[in-house]
């Protein structure tokens, strides 16, 4: 049977079908159209994945306040959390490889660079080019890990640039931390303030959840150089 392609058009691309895009703060992900995005993962407000960028089953990339920007040919995979916040630029460059129950919060992981398993990353850091994070690694808050360097398996880095520190020598890690500003850099707060305060910050800003939409498969957006 002979049709045209008025009556019976050309289906758009989807991106990630059976996985959950999630409409945060009036923003919806934008994946390219060569991107895998696994049933399970979710993406929230914000978020960009670029060419052939695979992100794997239960992984979490999600816009709280801060857009995410993922690069090409990137792996995140199973059970990992990437988060954009406000104030702090949150970026995966091309080549990035972001191991199972990684967590970075509010950083930068210049291009060629690895996340291992269980590592984490927290604000205001930044891993350059071709640097590695080891397995259940700590890189904390305004730290730089410099270019080709790799914190050990466990380990701790704080510092512009970075001093690592074996898991032990917990006088030496808190001396680093004092001075980085974990409560400001990450809640906006004085080190004085008390947990509860900042429980309540916290939930105020997360409220907004309560706004979110959930996108059918048929919704979920190319990201634009995808879309010419």
């Amino acid at each position: 049977m002979n049709v045209s392609a008025d009556e019976f058009p050309v289906p758009q691309p989807v991106v990630g079908p059976g996985a959950v895009f999630v409409e945060h703060r009036l923003k919806t992900p934008q994946v390219s159209e060569s991107a895998y995005i696994a049933p399970t993962a979710v993406l929230a407000g914000d978020v960009t994945v670029g060419p052939h960028s695979r992100v794997l089953f239960g992984a979490v990339i999600t816009a709280e306040g801060g857009p995410v920007e993922i690069g090409r040919n990137c792996v995140v995979m199973e059970n990992a959390v990437v988060r954009g916040v406000p104030g702090q630029e949150t970026r995966l460059g091309d080549d990035v490889l972001v191991g199972p129950h990684a967590h970075l919060t509010g950083c930068v992981i210049e291009g060629g660079s690895r996340i291992a398993t269980g590592a984490m990353v927290f604000n205001g850091a930044r891993i350059e080019t071709g640097a590695e994070v080891e397995f259940n690694a700590v890189v904390y808050v305004n730290t730089v890990v410099q270019a080709g360097a790799a914190v050990p398996m466990g380990w701790f880095a704080g510092g512009q640039p970075a001093e690592l520190v074996a898991p032990g020598d917990w006088d030496r890690i808190r001396a680093i931390m004092g001075p980085l500003d974990y409560p400001g850099t990450v809640f906006g707060v004085g080190a004085s303030s008390l947990m509860p305060d900042i429980g309540r910050r916290y939930a105020r800003g997360l409220a907004l959840h309560h706004r979110d939409h959930i996108l059918r498969d048929e919704r979920h957006m190319l990201a634009q150089e995808d879309a010419h």
